[in-house]
């Protein structure tokens, strides 16, 4: 039973951990066709609506699409005011 415990938890925390390096990252929306991007109530939803380039985020959460590419939900840095879902690849979090 204990050697089974520690089995998961060392094929866990791998995942658990990089899952956390998303979580709360200070970012920059930075899509590069300069138009909005796009905010969404979830992946692949319908658009709530835009939020323009160099607005400062940070990430409340991740989750993945059947493709293994990461959405993102967002709330406004600073305020902590919900945005919603965007695709992560258009956020610059350095």
């Amino acid at each position: 039973m204990r050697r089974n415990s520690r089995l998961a938890l060392g094929l866990a925390a791998p995942i658990v951990l990089w899952s956390a390096t998303f979580a709360g990252a200070a970012c920059i929306v930075a899509d590069p066709t300069g138009t909005p991007l796009n905010v969404r109530l979830a992946p692949y939803a319908a658009t709530l609506g835009t939020i323009a380039n160099g607005v400062a985020v940070v990430i409340h959460e991740t989750t993945y699409d059947a493709k293994g590419q990461p959405w993102v939900h967002i709330v406004q840095a600073g305020s902590g005011e919900e945005i919603g879902w965007v695709f992560r690849k258009y956020l610059d979090c350095r």
